[in-house]
């Protein structure tokens, strides 16, 4: 695999940005858990209110946090997805089968697990995606402390994959998340699709109108009632790639660049604060163990390991794709616990699933233990397979400068 200088800049950026969210979130559960709990709800509870002429728009801060800044969010990850697709790491098919067939089987053991600890309430069971994301800020981060514990084209795979999780965790959310629909609002969305397709076709260069039209779909796609979200993955889809004069700084890479570190450094670093703050008041290690905490913790700690390690197994094993150049079956099954970190992701989809009732702290509590737990046993893995590397070749070297008998003699 070529390990090209976009992917090394990708991993450098989404590393930071997990050393970021981590400090965030610390700071959302100390806040959460003193007497500023109060005003830390005071806060995200706080109205805010757009008003042009007839039109009003009023939410809450968090659900602005959770609908506005995180369809950006969905709007950049559809922008790296399509280049990704046309000439990234998900263009050579020779290396998309293991992270394509190992993403589904990341989120079917998990969404499994979950399914059967809450089957038969028709409330719980619809948290069943909590599990089954992976936060690649997250996973990044750690992998970057493991340093070249963990191999380059290991990272090359977790990196395809967190794709193709991604692709997967946004058609989860289209079709599972979306109420009842606004035909009059859908009309008018489809109407801005159809301009921002006209723009491309037309070879518009400019990223300005992409953005105005953008920000007509998603107030469209907002008031339809399909999530907000979704509207940023369609405008990142229809965000030109190439120009038609064939010059390569297009309106995807150069509003890829510009995203990209506002995404990684401010709008998920203010989703973390404003959904972190989970009070522990009242949490037993008991409580874990209700159904809806329990399928999370462990679809994402033991669902996605197995998952994606043993789906992966097969695919190498039966000889449609091959164990990562430089990496061993314990660092694949290590970097397979790795995508059992959801934090971010998994908490987004348990606001989904769960807001305002009573199993959003509960849920949130299985998302942190279950994330915590396999960061733990992932890098534990590999610091032992490193040891045990680095004991067999200083081996091996003591080995091959042992003097022969006439080297003794002399």
């Amino acid at each position: 695999m070529n390990f090209s200088k976009r992917l090394q800049e990708f991993i450098k950026l989404e590393a930071g940005s997990g050393v970021v969210l981590l400090f965030v979130l610390a700071i959302a559960l100390i806040i959460a858990n003193s007497p500023l709990y109060s005003y830390y709800l005071a806060f995200i509870d706080l109205p805010i209110q757009i008003r042009v002429g007839t039109f009003n728009l009023e939410k809450s801060a968090l659900l602005w946090v959770n609908e506005f800044l995180m369809a950006i969010f969905f709007m950049l990850l559809a922008l790296e997805i399509k280049r990704e697709i046309a000439e990234g790491e998900l263009s050579n098919r020779s290396q998309l089968s293991l992270p394509v067939i190992a993403a589904v089987g990341g989120i079917a053991i998990p969404g499994l697990i979950y399914y059967v600890f809450n089957y038969g309430n028709s409330v719980t069971v619809l948290g069943w995606p909590i599990p089954t994301t992976t936060d690649i800020a997250f996973v990044l981060c750690v992998v970057a402390l493991l340093g070249d514990r963990v191999p380059t084209n290991l990272k090359v795979f977790v990196v395809a994959l967190s794709i193709v999780d991604d692709i997967l965790a946004i058609i989860i959310i289209g079709a599972i998340y979306t109420s009842s629909l606004s035909i009059a609002a859908l009309g008018l969305a489809t109407a801005g699709i159809l301009t921002l397709i006209l723009l491309n076709r037309l070879g518009v260069k400019r990223v300005a109108p992409y953005m105005l039209i953008g920000i007509f779909i998603w107030v469209g796609v907002l008031e339809s009632k399909i999530h907000a979200t979704i509207a940023g993955v369609i405008i990142g889809m229809l965000i030109p790639l190439r120009t038609k004069d064939g010059t390569s700084y297009s309106p995807l890479r150069r509003l890829e660049r510009m995203l990209h570190p506002w995404v990684a450094y401010f709008i998920l670093p203010t989703f973390v604060f404003f959904n972190g703050g989970i009070p522990f008041k009242g949490f037993t290690i008991s409580g874990l163990f209700l159904p809806v905490p329990l399928g999370i913790m462990l679809g994402l700690f033991v669902g996605k390991s197995i998952g994606v390690f043993t789906v992966s197994w097969l695919v190498i094993k039966s000889g449609l794709a091959r164990l990562p150049s430089g990496s061993n079956w314990p660092q694949l099954f290590a970097v397979s616990t790795l995508t059992g970190i959801g934090f971010t992701m998994s908490l987004f989809l348990s606001a989904l699933a769960f807001n305002g009732t009573l199993y959003e702290d509960t849920s949130r509590q299985g998302v942190i233990v279950g994330s915590i737990l396999s960061t733990i046993l992932g890098v534990s893995i590999f610091i032992i397979v490193g040891k045990k590397r680095r004991t067999k070749n200083h081996n091996h070297s003591a080995i091959t400068e042992v003097p022969t008998k006439a080297e003794s003699q002399s």
